[in-house]
């Protein structure tokens, strides 16, 4: 009978996908609440992302029978982030491009008093806020896949440490069987 290796890859997929339902959750309550996207509420979303990561590095570990080195910690917490950040980007830019473009605006509109708080010119403002409303979607999109690969490394390498459990030799697979019938003895 073949064994089959647990792939890290599965619990990552499912863990963004939770992680994306609730990023979208949190999303909304921000915009529904009628709160300053710019505001440091937009942090909120990092709790769950880093709860999420660290369960799928234990759901992985539970997979390899309890046991796990550094590096499969890492990897399985890094494809989590790498996965959570392209789901993210992907609904971040529909969200910005179609399903609320008044956020943008919104955006622009707190944009604009901050630069002007810094004294900048109308004509300087002006470009900056044209590019923004430009842009705003495609740069956030991008961005987010970064930041969350960035952010994954850290989140990956601290869950690892948490997680990771070596084998000793007393664990190997059949160190405990008895021996085989026709051995001699």
């Amino acid at each position: 009978m073949e064994v089959k290796k647990a792939s890290p890859s599965a619990p990552a997929i499912k863990w963004a996908l939770i992680g994306l339902v609730t990023s979208i959750i949190i999303t909304y309550a921000i915009q529904f609440s009628n709160l300053d996207p710019n505001s440091a509420v937009k942090y909120i979303g990092l709790i769950p992302f880093f709860g999420f990561l660290l369960l799928a590095q234990k759901e992985y570990r539970e997979q390899l029978g309890g046991f796990m080195t550094f590096g499969e910690g890492f990897l399985s917490g890094f494809l989590y982030s790498v996965f959570t950040g392209i789901l993210s980007a992907i609904f971040l830019y529909l969200y910005y491009a179609i399903l609320s473009p008044e956020m943008v605006e919104k955006m622009v509109a707190s944009t604009q008093s901050q630069l002007e708080a810094k004294g900048m010119s109308q004509e300087q403002i002006d470009t900056a806020l044209n590019i923004t409303r430009k842009y705003f979607a495609v740069i956030g999109a991008v961005s987010t896949v970064f930041i969350s690969a960035i952010m994954g490394v850290i989140g990956a390498l601290i869950g690892a440490a948490i997680f990771k459990k070596e084998r000793s030799p007393f664990d190997t697979p059949g160190y405990n069987d008895p021996e085989p019938l026709d051995s001699p003895v």
